[in-house]
């Protein structure tokens, strides 16, 4: 099998664990390695690549600014050590990429917030306006509200649910360890590397180990269930060791890692999701312009829709029909029933005068949007 190179991909989202950027038993960043990280970022960013980086340590951080005892931490301290910890990740990712004239731009998230329609579309738009910018995007679970992220160690299932949610077609998690054995490997010595998953089975995760060390909160079982959620969204995913520095760099060198691989793609895999998984609320209907302008793979502008149908939010699927009544496509309406209905028939630079504030150009997004057959 063909091993795949980094230059493969137009967009990766690289995941960095706290165990990585702060020394375990100093308590304090580990500024080279972070340094030579950036300058693999820095590398594919020159390249046009499109990067982002989903970065945990809050947590870590804060203890280390704060003075806490090691050993583990109530769930209210945790909180409160990750509030006084995103100020300091979020200055270190500034630094370590200005030296590289990167702009970061600091993202904080849920779980939910990947999952609640209304609200992934809103971290969704933002994230592609920055990277649009050519700025990197510096994600990190909220810590300070999310107790399930901080007690059970989701950080690995969030950077698959972001991955998946910008339509990357890369994940890398880089690890403690330089991918999957089919054993724990600090505990058998025999354990044999596995450079290649086609399919998360039941038997790929019988391999899965426990966390490996103090202040990563995930383990292997984690890794695989990012890899089942990546993979099964169209995104490739690789777990390789971030125990070496220029890590990015030793995977497009061909250092040992493990590579879960799809054969669908993100832009498909999301428009079969939105096609066919979601459960319509509403109706667009629109006028024959709209249509030819839809089948040119445009965007659905207000000026097009003659009539709303359904109660919905945004973030909502609906149908969206011709002026036969024939269904053209469907898509995620980027606004509510009752301000769709506001706008329909208006041109976008209408809307901030009609509804009060400055929506959305297009009512339904061209990649928010999945158009039938003719």
């Amino acid at each position: 099998m063909k091993t795949p190179a980094l230059a493969d991909f137009r967009r990766i989202v690289v995941k960095v664990g706290s165990s990585l950027l702060v020394d375990a038993r100093a308590g304090w960043l580990r500024e080279a390695w972070l340094a030579s990280l950036s300058d693999d970022i820095a590398a594919l960013h020159r390249d046009g690549r499109d990067v982002l980086v989903v970065s945990s340590g809050a947590i870590a951080l804060g203890r280390a600014v704060l003075k806490l005892a090691g050993g583990p931490l109530k769930l209210e301290d945790s909180q409160a050590a990750a509030a006084v910890g995103q100020i300091a990740l979020a200055r270190t990712w500034t630094q370590a990429l200005s030296r590289h004239d990167i702009t970061a731009g600091q993202i904080l998230v849920t779980l939910g917030d990947t999952e609640e329609r209304r609200r992934y579309l809103n971290a969704r738009s933002t994230i592609a306006t920055l990277v649009q910018w050519r700025a990197v995007p510096v994600i990190n679970e909220n810590d300070t509200v999310a107790t399930t992220e901080i007690r059970y160690g989701d950080n690995d299932r969030l950077a698959a649910r972001v991955a998946t949610m910008v339509s990357a077609d890369l994940l890398v998690l880089l690890s403690d360890v330089d991918g999957l054995y089919d054993a724990p490997p600090d505990a058998v010595v025999s354990a044999r590397h596995v450079p290649y998953v086609a399919r998360v089975t039941p038997e790929i995760e019988a391999m899965a180990g426990a966390a490996g060390s103090e202040l990563s909160r995930g383990g292997m079982q984690t890794k695989l269930e990012a890899a089942r959620i990546a993979t099964g969204a169209g995104t490739h995913m690789v777990i390789a060791s971030g125990r070496v520095e220029h890590p990015l760099r030793a995977i497009a060198e061909g250092a040992r890692c493990t590579w879960f691989l799809t054969t669908a793609n993100p832009v498909t895999a999301r428009k079969k999701w939105i096609g066919g998984a979601l459960e319509p609320k509403g109706t667009l209907s629109i006028d024959a312009g709209a249509v030819a302008a839809l089948r040119r793979g445009k965007s659905l502008l207000p000026a097009g829709v003659v009539r709303v149908d359904g109660a919905f939010a945004r973030g909502d699927a609906v149908i969206i029909r011709g002026p036969d009544g024939a269904e053209i496509g469907r898509g995620l309406c980027a606004y509510d029933a009752e301000d769709a209905q506001k706008i329909a028939g208006r041109s976008s630079a209408d809307i901030a005068a009609i509804l009060g504030f400055s929506g959305r150009t297009e009512i339904v997004h061209r990649d928010d949007l999945v158009v039938g057959p003719e």
